[in-house]
């Protein structure tokens, strides 16, 4: 999945320190992040975008810590004013966050999921929700802190469920209704307050499918920084009819597949594809 990333680790830990020349920086321009290069996923080093600014006579944003990935330290620049066209120019490009997950190595695509939710959270709690004052970067830890009334904002984690919801020898199949992702998913959806995961799962499928559920069983997590979430996969079984009432608002499409018609795992990033694929293969070999 897309956070196995083999002998590398991602150091999350936040520490107040400046980029070096050879820092990679994140940047981010509304849905988009900036690269050097898209085949394979390349972002630009510090050394070279300070020269640029420097050629545009803008002065360097701001940066933030972010982690770091093997020997790789990764920063968080803040939003500049520069344009596309100069960006382009330069031999940088642009690309939209959905347009990553395809790309590799994954291990950078893991990075600017991880950058984008870090972006995220940053962008979005600028001020206190409490007093309404500017919030401030905390120094010994990844914190926002209102030095008015003492309120603390650290990341937002939001936790869902994907579900394989299976009959047999088959596995019930989706796909979302007015989202860009159109292949194959899986049952999913927030976990809502005062619920457990598994809750999460019995209202979820009914919500859905209007199917009823049993035998519910964890699998295992992933970090999906794309959405700022945090997956739990769980397996359960059909309890009693299997007739699907399908929520035309969230589906497009709900079917029952049978195990060898489900399709193998291009990237090797999703949980969801990874579930998918888990049950095929124990059908196969059971």
């Amino acid at each position: 999945m897309i956070q196995d990333i083999g002998d590398k680790r991602l150091a999350n830990e936040f520490h107040a320190k400046s980029p070096s020349s050879g820092s990679i920086i994140m940047m981010f321009s509304g849905e988009e992040i900036l690269l050097k290069n898209k085949t394979p996923l390349e972002f630009p080093l510090y050394l070279d975008l300070r020269s640029q600014f420097e050629k545009m006579g803008r002065s360097f944003p701001a940066c933030v810590f972010l982690f770091s990935i093997g020997e790789d330290d990764y920063f968080l620049a803040c939003q500049s004013e520069s344009g596309r066209a100069e960006w382009e120019r330069a031999g940088y490009l642009f690309s939209r966050m959905f347009g990553i997950r395809s790309l590799i190595p994954k291990e950078r695509v893991f990075a600017a999921s991880t950058a984008w939710h870090l972006y995220c959270w940053y962008r979005d709690h600028q001020f206190c929700g409490r007093c309404g004052r500017e919030l401030e970067h905390g120094v010994k830890q990844r914190v926002l802190h209102c030095s008015i009334c003492g309120n603390m904002v650290f990341p937002k984690i939001a936790p869902a469920v994907i579900v394989g919801v299976t009959c047999g020898d088959k596995i019930l199949m989706t796909k979302y209704a007015g989202r860009e992702y159109k292949k194959y998913a899986l049952i999913a959806g927030f976990t809502e307050i005062g619920e457990t995961a598994e809750q999460t799962v019995e209202r979820e499928v009914y919500e859905e499918v209007g199917l009823r559920v049993k035998n519910i069983r964890y699998y295992k997590s992933q970090p999906w920084g794309f959405d700022e979430n945090l997956l739990l996969g769980f397996f359960c079984e059909a309890d009693g009819q299997s007739e699907i009432h399908m929520d035309q608002e969230e589906l497009a499409v709900a079917e029952w597949v049978p195990y060898d018609q489900i399709p193998d795992d291009e990237n090797g990033l999703s949980l969801t594809a990874e579930m998918m694929t888990c049950f095929r293969d124990s059908r196969q070999n059971g």
